[in-house]
């Protein structure tokens, strides 16, 4: 799968730099995007709680709203993000421009929101973790994938140096300053792909259903106002 550069001009010093809560909020929306499109875009209240949910990220957060929309704002203005209106919705949803922006098709998309949501991982790890967001046909797949976008210009991903006593070096993305390390785990986590999969639909449907929540709430309150209106008219014929 050949890529143009991004810019005729480019080098890695081209690629944006992301900050901490910008990453995990890119990260976020792209894995929402591919997990639960039902609830995509999302309201801020949903974007925090899926920035700070706790599977599936490394290292947890606890980002309050007010982080979450200056990282926005920060997403926005590097056009990787943006604001959308829907019809019929009083609550100001968001989504993210990665692929756009970085020219990422969809297992592209996956193996990036892994990395920018948990960090560097083996091939085989993003192999098992991503599968939740693309269907990959083997490991080959993921490493054919995952050398294209290292191989772009500016490269997307990189390898690490070998950490000691490990086989398998660890794949990183190049939107944030190279980890080191001796900050990273000495053990990944237990993954266990369907099960995290439906925590993910489970938490997206609570907020869904506190975003539908606050609009009839908004609507009983604009009816009440319109009855009493309503009333206080007739009285004037009365």
């Amino acid at each position: 799968m050949d890529h143009p550069p991004l810019d005729s001009s480019a080098n890695e010093d081209d690629l944006v730099s992301l900050s901490f809560s910008e990453t995990r909020v890119l990260g976020s929306l792209i894995e929402k995007e591919l997990t639960t499109p039902e609830y995509y875009p999302m309201s801020l209240n949903g974007l925090t709680n899926a920035c700070n949910q706790k599977n599936n990220r490394n290292p947890k957060s606890e980002l309050g709203e007010d982080e979450v929309a200056q990282a926005i704002e920060e997403l926005r203005i590097k056009k990787l993000a943006h604001r959308v209106d829907l019809v019929g919705s009083r609550v100001p949803k968001f989504q993210h421009n990665a692929e756009k922006q970085l020219d990422l098709i969809k297992p592209e998309r996956a193996i990036l929101a892994e990395l920018l949501n948990r960090g560097p991982q083996t091939s085989g790890e993003l192999n098992s973790r991503a599968s939740r967001m693309f269907s990959f046909d083997d490991l080959r797949d993921v490493e054919e994938t995952l050398t294209d976008m290292s191989e772009r210009s500016p490269p997307l991903v990189a390898l690490m140096d070998p950490i000691p006593g490990r086989k398998e070096r660890r794949w990183f993305h190049k939107l944030a300053p190279a980890p080191k390390i001796e900050d990273l785990e000495s053990t990944s986590p237990v993954f266990i792909p369907s099960a995290d999969k439906r925590l993910d639909e489970v938490g997206d449907m609570i907020e869904e259903f506190k975003e539908l929540k606050e609009e009839v709430e908004a609507l009983r309150y604009q009816l009440r106002e319109l009855s009493d209106s309503y009333k206080a008219f007739r009285t004037q014929f009365e």
